[in-house]
């Protein structure tokens, strides 16, 4: 019961005097049924001290800080089974019961391994979990009663738990039961896919709660994956085309200034990338797309186009574009996957295998000509918000 209580609230109206269920605002019914139980208080000093020796165990800190206070109130032990209907996995040893459906999910993480591809055990390949990502609204089955599970089985836990916030619509959480929820479909037909992606992991910081908005979405495809970003990709492939005939002279050497300016960036893409934090690395990497779109409105390529004199200072401008854009390219790969093969595509550079590693200014292909193509965001007239 106090587990349930703590998803119960009493609400006012229609319903005054019962229990609502936190999630879904609907009255609970109290039922009783004989269970079969883990004894999870036995585990309550391990799991503190997996807490306190592996502090980044469960991140964020506000999380861990919240789990570690949870198990220190103390812990209940914990129901296993069902014995109220019979679908479900039978407990080995009670045919009348069936595994509580948690249970035999949090299992199934480790024992899929086995029987996952017929003839294969996939155990030493894929376990531990190097980092195992979940909602909040689950937290205490993954941080608790998981680990507590696979203590007592002998098995090694996850190395990390990363725990994500909501998607928030109107101040509340986005849900199918609720139906407060925005169709994401149409923003992908009308926009990509890459664009949807790139709006959460911008707007919304990994690990925290977000609100959704469809003025906000339309106003970041439009000022920056649009403008920002796409146009300055098409500048750079047209400069190089109408300037150099699509083609650097291999020999060409990028302005070092430009290069230790990158390779910042870089480095503080990775490090957030590191850390799960999303948000930072793509505003790190975005950093790096404003600096490009300055130096073009700087060095002016259509007027050092015109000097003779100016040739090799041109072809540095252009080659510091390449490989600036092609940095940028690989480090929001993760986010913008097909729209960022396709800007590599564009700059001649391998799609392949694409690699943080190669994030490197002045690792690029040199003397391989560029491919124009159709903008990678093209414009969209915004719809009228809902």
């Amino acid at each position: 019961y106090k587990q349930l209580d703590d998803l119960m609230e009493t609400p006012n109206g229609d319903f005054a005097g019962q229990k609502l269920c936190k999630i879904h605002s609907r009255p609970v019914e109290i039922l009783k049924e004989k269970n079969y139980f883990f004894r999870m208080s036995a585990f309550e000093e391990r799991l503190i001290e997996l807490y306190e020796t592996q502090p980044d165990f469960i991140q964020p800190e506000s999380v861990r800080n919240e789990i570690m206070q949870f198990v220190k109130q103390g812990l209940d032990d914990l129901s296993i089974s069902r014995s109220t209907f019979d679908w479900g996995v039978k407990v080995p040893w009670d045919d009348s019961h069936v595994i509580y459906v948690w249970v035999d999910a949090l299992l199934n993480y480790w024992t899929a391994l086995t029987y996952a591809q017929p003839g294969q055990d996939l155990e030493a390949r894929y376990w531990p979990p190097t980092v195992h990502v979940l909602g909040k609204d689950i937290l205490k089955f993954h941080a608790v009663f998981w680990p507590g599970l696979l203590m007592a089985a002998g098995l090694e836990l996850p190395r990390k738990l990363f725990i994500h916030g909501f998607i928030l619509k109107g101040g509340e959480k986005m849900s199918k039961t609720t139906g407060n929820v925005v169709d994401p479909f149409p923003f992908i037909e009308r926009y990509g896919i890459d664009a949807l992606r790139y709006y959460l992991a911008r707007e919304i910081r990994f690990g925290e709660d977000g609100t959704f908005t469809q003025e906000g979405f339309e106003q970041r495809y439009a000022t920056e994956l649009a403008n920002e970003f796409g146009n300055l990709l098409n500048r750079t492939v047209a400069m190089v085309g109408r300037y150099r005939g699509g083609t650097l002279a291999p020999q060409t050497r990028a302005d070092p200034e430009l290069a230790s300016e990158v390779a910042a960036q870089v480095a503080a893409t990775r490090e957030a990338f590191d850390r799960f934090d999303i948000t930072r690395a793509v505003e790190a990497a975005w950093v790096l797309v404003r600096r490009l779109n300055q130096l073009v409105e700087q060095r002016a390529p259509w007027t050092l186009a015109k000097d003779p004199a100016q040739a090799d200072v041109l072809d540095r401008v252009l080659l510091g574009l390449l490989e600036g854009l092609r940095a940028v390219a690989i480090l929001l790969w993760p986010v913008m996957p097909t729209a960022c093969e396709r800007a590599l595509a564009q700059l001649g550079q391998p799609t392949r295998k694409v690699s943080l590693d190669r994030a490197v200014f002045g690792a690029g292909e040199v003397g391989v000509p560029v491919v124009p193509e159709a903008p990678l965001f093209p414009r969209v007239e915004p719809d009228e918000p809902e």
